[in-house]
């Protein structure tokens, strides 16, 4: 809001036109300043909610999950070991898989119009496969390691394993720019798989059971989700990371695993 009009008042002429000059300097530097800058909005400290737990295959190393149609799209790692499938949800039945050349390490995966494109770790290559039957049609070569990945509508947006994230043509998956992840101004490495919703990517920390909920356009992390306690300490003991994150738009809930889990899980994420 800006001050009120200076009052009139009378003075001899020879400290007028000082008072003047004081006054417009005044004026200039007070009338109407601009506001200070908001701060940051602080980040939220999200918990899961489940909603139910469904039959998971344990000999799944699951590097990336898609919920598609009805049912999960599922990478699976390991040299010798990779594949990529669909799978009931809720019987955890696998409908059809199909296995990697034993060269390829499987990754993040993600589902553009007909197409299903697979990430693998170390070989630079992406694998193209038909969205219905998972019948392998193209490839296409990248620089760096193949960690996680999510299509936004426009373009596919990868991460490798560091604070940093590539967005890439859906067209030749050529490079397009990188964001860099931070939280409250520092990086945040080990952006592992993920799933994109609304303008917000979620992201698994490669070996933690924390999921973090960033700003696609600027990388900022706005929320921290704490998915500790989906499996019971003896399911622990037999088991790799959480890994795995797929947003189902009808239920508006997502579905998570983790590598050889025995179980999948609904949930949803909420306010601690």
């Amino acid at each position: 809001m800006c001050p009120r009009p200076l009052r009139m008042i009378r003075l001899p002429w020879t400290s007028l036109t000082k008072f003047w000059a004081t006054a417009a300097i005044l004026v200039g530097l007070v009338a109407c300043s601009p506001a200070v800058p908001a701060k940051d909005a602080a980040v939220e400290n999200l918990r899961l909610e489940v909603i139910d737990s469904f039959p998971h295959d344990p000999a799944a190393f699951t590097q990336g999950l898609i919920f598609d149609q009805g049912e999960l799209i599922e990478s699976s790692g390991l040299y010798g070991r990779s594949f990529i499938s669909r799978t009931d949800p809720v019987t955890g039945q696998v409908l059809l898989k199909q296995p990697l050349d034993r060269a390829y390490f499987g990754e993040g995966v993600a589902v553009i119009d007909d197409r299903v494109v697979q990430l693998t770790w170390k070989s630079g290559v992406a694998l193209v496969f038909d969205r219905n039957s998972l019948d392998l049609i193209d490839q296409w070569g990248y620089n760096g390691q193949g960690w996680g990945l999510a299509y936004d509508g426009e373009r596919f947006v990868m991460s490798d394993g560091s604070s940093r994230l590539t967005y890439r043509s859906a067209e030749d998956f050529r490079w397009l720019e990188t964001v860099e992840v931070t939280l409250e101004g520092k990086s945040v490495e080990r952006i592992n798989e993920l799933e994109y919703v609304d303008g917000k990517l979620y992201g698994n920390l490669w070996g933690e059971e924390r999921i973090v909920r960033l700003d696609a356009k600027t990388g900022v992390v706005d929320a921290i989700i704490d998915a500790s306690g989906l499996l019971t300490p003896a399911e622990s003991r037999m088991v790799d990371v959480l890994n795995g994150i797929a947003y189902d738009a009808e239920s508006d809930s997502f579905w998570l695993t983790g590598k050889f889990w025995p179980r999948m899980f609904r949930v949803r994420f909420v306010k601690r």
